[in-house]
């Protein structure tokens, strides 16, 4: 069954839980979100405060994608920019997929939601986000329309002696 998204849901507590709850499974499961594993809700809720904060303030929109169940499977986050000759594009951040869902296609689902969302903001033009290279996100990416602009070497620390690129990866949507 596909994911039902929702751009800009009713942040309660049921969905800030979701969202907790996914973020640490795919974190754990070795998701590129910014955490690497172990981690726990309590290390990741200063991170989604941040973007709720974000939201409430109307620089973030939140795309969410809830499974048949109703539990919240997929998410990604809008964020406008804020210097005045950058308004032409959006942020694309916290991209995940929970992963019992991952393989059915959902991810594409959800960066095609993600297109749609940001087509409907005025005067958006594109969406630039950054993944972790070295574990084929770049690929993923290309494949949903997605181009890699820059990459900057060893930018990302995982661990001492592992560093990774910083992809940086643009979609046009004219």
């Amino acid at each position: 069954m596909p994911l039902t998204f929702t751009l800009d849901p009713s942040v309660t507590p049921d969905l800030r839980d979701g969202v907790l709850d996914l973020w640490a499974d795919v974190s754990d499961a070795g998701g590129a979100v910014g955490f690497v594993p172990p981690v726990t809700r309590e290390e990741i809720r200063p991170e989604l405060v941040k973007h709720f904060v974000a939201m409430s303030e109307g620089r973030a929109r939140l795309l969410c994608g809830h499974d048949e169940e109703g539990r919240v499977a997929a998410t990604a986050f809008l964020t406008h920019n804020t210097h005045r000759l950058m308004k032409h594009w959006v942020w694309l951040y916290t991209v995940m997929v929970h992963p019992r869902h991952q393989g059915r296609g959902y991810g594409r689902d959800l960066l095609t939601a993600a297109a749609g969302a940001a087509r409907g903001l005025e005067g958006v033009e594109a969406i630039r986000l950054t993944c972790r290279g070295g574990l084929g996100l770049e690929r993923f990416y290309g494949s949903c329309g997605y181009k890699e602009v820059g990459r900057i070497p060893g930018a990302i620390r995982v661990a001492p002696g592992d560093d990774r690129d910083d992809v940086i990866m643009l979609l046009s949507l004219g």
